[in-house]
């Protein structure tokens, strides 16, 4: 099978590959696919891009002692008693062992998956293409969150206030954001219904806009909804 006759099935195993489900045989082959594809190479940075700013909201979470003795077993870690004697294997075997730790932390944040909960994400980008608002609906609970992820410098006598954007184009305002860019709002049709083809961030007065039904400043931050489930 050629991959790039299947666009839908590169973009599914893109998106596997960066959460870190995508496994064995297949992994690998998709890794040998990468080496000569430009363009699923950005089809899998699009998706680091989108997914990996999630791992902010993972819970701390300690490997099982299976982890470390995996660790100690590959690195051969367990010497015998006398070589602790020797100040210079000690720091060797120091450094095998941070850099093994190291690489077990990042796996845990990048390649568990950070927020079973999260059901969509949405990231905003200003017209460079420059990421500045993560936005991730939570269906479990109910809730849409918003966070910073870039520099979103706002006015003392402004507001940041957040929309989503129907397939007819009809704004419908879903909330004003805080003086850090940051918000949560309930979890609605409005904001997540079929029929919403993006969202959006205009600059507003303080307070927000002055006409409830459409944005009155200029849009700042625009993007759609990815489904991560």
């Amino acid at each position: 099978m050629n991959h790039r006759d299947h666009p839908e099935a590169c973009e599914r195993l893109a998106a596997e590959y960066v959460v870190g489900t995508l496994k064995g045989g297949a992994r690998r082959r998709f890794e040998a696919w990468l080496h000569g594809d430009a363009a699923l190479r950005r089809t899998v940075a699009e998706w680091q891009a989108r997914l990996v700013p999630l791992a902010e909201f993972a819970p701390p979470e300690a490997p099982p002692a299976r982890v470390w003795q995996g660790i100690e077993r590959r690195l051969q870690l367990r010497a015998p008693a006398k070589s602790w004697r020797d100040p210079l294997q000690w720091w060797r075997l120091l450094g095998l062992a941070s850099t093994a730790v190291a690489a077990v932390l990042a796996g845990v944040l990048v390649l568990q998956e950070p927020a079973p909960q999260i059901d969509r994400i949405a990231t905003l980008a200003d017209e460079r293409a420059q990421v500045a608002l993560l936005v991730t609906s939570d269906e479990r609970n109910g809730v849409i969150a918003v966070r910073v992820v870039g520099q979103t410098p706002v006015p003392d006598d402004r507001t940041l206030q957040l929309w989503a954007i129907t397939q007819q184009g009809t704004p419908r305002s879903l909330g004003i954001l805080d003086a850090r860019g940051t918000a949560t709002f309930a979890r609605t049709d409005r904001a997540v219904g079929s029929d919403v083809a993006a969202l959006a961030v205009s600059l507003e007065p303080k307070g927000g806009s002055p006409n409830p039904d459409a944005p009155t400043g200029p849009v700042l931050y625009k993007g759609g909804w990815v489904n991560v489930n």
